[in-house]
């Protein structure tokens, strides 16, 4: 009985929360919000939306041929079809049921591939490190270009305080990490342990990418794909006239809040338009072209991959029984 209770809580407590966070955002609308709302779907150029969609297939493409690179040196090389088609119905099946995807991509590849699925899934988990470490990257960066800004409330009076702020973190924080490490080293509680094993594996799999026969492809293709994200999120910003003319800091940031509110429902149901818009409000956006912006970004992605998921989903039986 508890076990049951935990898989429906894990399932429905993302999606409850997805719900609130969208009636919470409704709820503050002033009268002519949605008119407002409403207008910026009506006039919005959806050339620049289906570009978007485009960038995300090519990441979609990329991620798939990425996991070649993974498979090979294990003696394993799936037709390409494949990989695409059940890196698809991961992402479609994330939708419903928040990681599932990763182990439905593994169940299907050993299906169709006859690759174990153990072995699938631990390719899979290397990805996702490579994928952590991408992100990091891109956090990193647009947590430096936002130092000046935190700077310039912090020291008005002196403008070369932004450049003290920022060497200042990069030495700093590098030291606390180290020192913290240590301490939390000697620490017996179970979470901190399982923290620790967690970022032991992270550097596991960054040795594990220097062994690749192909890592230079590997690592091309997992930039290509990241580079592709923030492309779907910039193209798209041309779709509405108010965000037509943001600086690449506001895109760096909004990418970045958008990607980490995907983790807190299901494929960012209710949190990715919000948090998203937060962002974008920052930087002098008015509310409602920021709110239209967060729900047009958000339906081009989970649409894509609603259809080509369920595509996928559909054709991979077809493809394997009278095509290959």
């Amino acid at each position: 009985m508890k076990v049951n209770l935990k898989k429906i809580s894990f399932i429905v407590l993302p999606i409850a929360f997805g719900v609130f966070l969208i009636w919470y955002s409704f709820s503050h609308f002033k009268p002519g919000d949605f008119e407002s709302i409403k207008n910026s779907f009506r006039t919005a150029n959806y050339w620049w939306v289906l570009l978007s969609v485009v960038f995300g297939i090519l990441s979609h493409l990329s991620r798939a041929y990425r996991w070649q690179f993974l498979l090979e040196p294990l003696g394993y090389k799936p037709r390409f079809a494949n990989s695409v088609m059940t890196v698809l119905i991961g992402y479609l099946l994330n939708l419903l049921v928040p990681r599932s995807g990763e182990f439905a991509r593994a169940a299907s590849i050993k299906k169709y591939e006859n690759i174990p699925f153990e072995k699938a899934f631990g390719t899979i988990v290397a990805e996702r490190i490579a994928d952590v470490i991408m992100l990091g990257i891109i956090m990193g960066i647009a947590f430096l270009l936002q130092t000046e800004l935190l700077a310039s409330y912090l020291f008005p009076e002196n403008s070369k305080s932004g450049y003290v702020f920022k060497f200042g973190i990069l030495i700093v924080l590098p030291i606390i990490g180290y020192f913290t490490y240590r301490i939390l080293k000697r620490s017996k509680s179970n979470f901190i342990l399982k923290a620790i094993h967690f970022f032991k594996g992270l550097l596991d799999g960054i040795k594990s990418i220097k062994k690749m026969k192909k890592k230079g492809a590997f690592i091309f293709h997992t930039v290509f794909i990241w580079l592709m994200y923030v492309l779907m999120f910039y193209t798209v910003t041309f779709a509405l006239p108010e965000t037509s003319n943001l600086p690449f800091t506001a895109i760096i940031v909004g990418f970045v809040v958008g990607g980490l509110s995907m983790a807190l429902t299901n494929g960012g149901l209710g949190s990715y338009p919000v948090f998203v818009a937060s962002a974008l409000i920052l930087y002098h956006i008015d509310n409602n072209p920021a709110r239209a912006f967060g729900w047009i970004m958000w339906t081009s992605q989970t649409l894509m991959v609603v259809v080509f998921g369920g595509l996928s989903f559909i054709f991979i039986p077809i493809y394997n029984k009278y095509i290959k």
